[in-house]
């Protein structure tokens, strides 16, 4: 049952105390503007802004933030690659439910789930699935994968816990990890420090909150201690309770409930001035029933734990020494129960079966992980270097079972090994940046028939130029580069066999011959940052980038004829096919990417766009429609604020053009409006309406699935949180 078990007692006092939050928020959303600025004469001068914040607006620094996930401590407006930020108050704002709703607005980046929503895989430029994106948490590697239709691989992380997001996008991203050859997302959890006020001891909080459509309850507590200066603790927990949705037509979509507990808990230690030791615990018991045509079939019961510690150490200087080491390990456990008899195939035989109720399977995946690396920062020449260099070991232990025909047998048991090292450069000179690197990367993946490995060297060469120094220009920067990754195959690509579970029967095959994907990447981008444009205190920030990536040795599945003596497909009766994972000559996917925000006093304006075509290319030269390639966006943003600050207003548009070559998918705009209101220092409240205009539109990424999922209609949401401390 995982390495923790959760019990849940009391779910009527939960949502109990989430309605009595709720009639909170009512009234104070219903109080005079006098007690708004009663409220705001309370505020201590630790919430007011300082000169410096002032200088830099808070809506700004969705770029001016440093990434988490930097390796030299860039900010997204300084990244020489497509970076992009999240932060806190954005999280706040968009009131998530699953990782998708975290992801609103960052460019290229989308999101595939299924009816549940939250398990979740993400697609960065068209890549995703086995590894091609690396989904970290808190440092911790996400490789849970399930062979189904639709998405592959999946993660679970409860938007509640999570502090940012940080996605770098494209092979750049080649010093965080084997194998992103699409990005990296990187969801950084909640610390302590970010929780407690200075003058503060201890503190909590409680949030309740109502979603209309479904009628789910999420409710959430919070607690810090401060021990010391040096040493501080939190710990979250979250409890949803969701019935299923209705689509924008009004039509119930079946399958869609969930019942899930999700905690973390997190420490940290200074052990001296000048080194941190972060320990952090993640886990998520999640409750659900799959539906098969329109019928309850199975009973999923899913526990997820994230264990890591991070630890950092410098000299006084940050010079010569920076060096972190990182150490991980994530265990997902999936129990399958049938609730009906199920007509099967025989995953060996072929033949009928009835696989009778009660019946389980199960799916187990472990991911150990250890990354280390060194920046050291120094001169030569006039010329400043900051030299990065480390290593990354990463292994995955897959265990399935279950009944003859049970749907754990094609998700194959196996053991996958991928490791690299690298070294990179970054060198600033006046008006010129470059940053040169190289990675190895070596795998090596067996079940108990099969042995398989390979390595690569993959270089990456970046140059910046900032060539005007007037005003209006001198934060301009413009950036080329090419880069390359290495993705090693994944255990199910490379093991796959049995029978088609159900439907028509047809074999998968194996195919320990697949060769690893090589990414190479050619971008083009710019960065613009500029203060007190129109108004003192104002910012705009702007990224923009072409981007094309070829994918040499692409895998993707094929189904093959029995007739082709060619195909490996065995002649006989019954077979129609075959099905299995192969090599393409490569994969073509270029593409358009920007976001821009414009803060200043009275709110703030935002831009995203992302605009991407793909396909891919046969070795005989036939080209076919990647089915992956998401949908081209463009999401405006607009907030207003009121009451210094304390009440912020606004709403967003999002227009969803139909990929090319994709079947089911249909044009769609969607609109979503919020309000937050900081009532009293100990109070604050929330709303938000996402689809205001209730329009039924589905995810183009699920077009491959055997049912269209309908994504969900108007939904109002409504949460209060009090916090107290001391």
């Amino acid at each position: 049952m995982g390495l923790v078990n959760w019990e849940w007692h009391g779910r009527s006092a939960a949502n109990g105390a989430a309605a009595l939050l709720a009639s909170v928020a009512a009234i104070a959303l219903s109080a005079q503007p006098a007690n708004a600025q009663q409220a705001a004469d309370q505020q201590t001068d630790q919430t007011k802004k300082t000169d410096e914040e002032k200088a830099a607006p808070a809506g700004a620094t969705l770029l001016d933030q440093i990434l988490v996930i930097s390796r030299t401590g860039e900010t997204a407006i300084e990244s020489l690659a497509s970076a992009s930020h999240v932060g806190q108050e954005q999280l706040n704002r968009r009131m998530a439910t699953t990782p998708n709703e975290m992801l609103l607005g960052v460019p290229g980046v989308a999101a595939q789930a299924d009816a549940r929503r939250v398990s979740t895989s993400i697609n960065i430029r068209g890549l995703q699935d086995f590894g091609r994106v690396a989904v970290i948490v808190d440092g911790a590697r996400q490789n849970f994968q399930r062979s189904d239709h639709g998405t592959q691989s999946t993660f679970y992380i409860d938007p509640e816990l999570v502090k940012s997001v940080d996605v770098i996008r494209g092979p750049v991203a080649n010093t965080y990890g084997s194998g992103a050859i699409g990005g990296v997302v990187f969801f950084d959890t909640k610390d302590a420090a970010d929780f407690l006020k200075p003058d503060e001891t201890w503190a909590g909080s409680v949030t309740g909150r109502y979603d209309s459509n479904g009628k789910g309850w999420t409710t959430s507590a919070s607690g810090a201690y401060r021990f010391n200066e040096n040493w501080d603790a939190l710990g979250n927990i979250v409890y949803r309770n969701y019935d299923d949705y209705k689509d924008g037509g009004g039509d119930t979509v079946k399958g869609t409930g969930f019942d899930v507990l999700s905690g973390l808990l997190k420490t940290t230690i200074r052990p001296t001035d000048n080194s941190e030791l972060k320990l952090s615990w993640v886990g998520s018991s999640d409750a659900w029933t799959e539906i098969s045509g329109g019928v309850p079939v199975n009973d999923v019961d899913l526990k997820s734990n994230t264990f890591t510690a991070r630890y950092n150490i410098t000299d006084e200087d940050k010079s010569w020494l920076d060096l972190h080491i990182n150490t991980s390990y994530n265990k997902t456990n999936l129990d399958l129960t049938s609730l009906v008899p199920q007509n099967r195939f025989d995953p060996v035989t072929g033949l009928p079966v009835v696989l009778p109720a009660g019946s389980q399977s199960t799916f187990d995946v472990g991911t150990t992980g250890i990354d280390i690396w060194n920046t050291s920062r120094f001169e030569t020449g006039g010329i400043a270097h900051e030299l990065t260099y480390g290593g990354d070991w990463a292994g995955d232990n897959v265990k399935t079972g279950g009944a003859a025909g049970g749907d754990s047998f094609y998700t194959p048991s196996g053991k996958r090994n991928v490791s690299g090292a690298y070294v990179q450069d970054k060198l600033t000179w006046e008006w010129l940046e470059v940053i040169a690197g190289l990675r190895y990367d070596s795998y090596s993946l067996k079940d108990d028939t099969r042995d398989t490995s390979g390595d690569r060297v993959s270089p990456r060469i970046t140059v910046g130029v900032t060539p005007f120094e007037s005003a209006g220009l001198a934060g301009l920067q413009f950036y080329g580069t090419y880069a390359e990754g290495y993705r090693s195959p994944s255990i199910t690509e490379t093991l796959i066999s049995g029978n088609h579970p159900a439907g028509v029967s047809f074999p998968f095959l194996p195919n320990p011959n697949l060769r690893p994907e090589t990414g190479k990447t050619t971008e083009f981008g710019i960065n613009y940052k500029q203060n007190d444009m129109i108004e003192a205190g104002d910012a705009l920030r702007i990224k923009a980038a072409y981007f094309n990536n070829d994918v040499d040795d692409y895998i993707d599945g094929v189904t093959l004829s029995p007739f082709d003596p060619t195909s490996g497909c065995p002649f006989g009766p019954g077979i129609p096919i075959c099905f299995q994972y192969q090599n393409f000559a490569k994969a073509k996917i270029n593409g358009f990417e920007m976001e821009g925000v414009y803060d200043a006093a009275w709110g703030y304006a935002g831009l995203s766009a992302s605009i991407i075509n793909g396909h891919t290319i046969s070795y005989e030269g036939d080209r076919a429609d990647l089915a992956t390639i998401p949908s081209s966006q463009v999401t405006a943003q607009l907030g207003l604020r009121f009451l210094e600050d304390k009440l912020t207003v606004g709403g967003e548009v999002q227009y969803n053009g139909k990929p090319k070559g994709n079947a089911v998918a249909k044009n769609y705009t969607l609109v979503n409006a919020f309000a937050s209101y900081q009532a009293t220092n100990n109070l604050k409240v929330d709303f938000r309406a996402d689809n205001l205009f209730d329009v039924k539109y589905a995810n183009p990424l699920n077009g491959s699935t055997t049912v269209a999922v309908y994504e969900p209609g108007i939904t109002l949401k409504l949460a209060a949180t009090m916090r107290f401390g001391g």
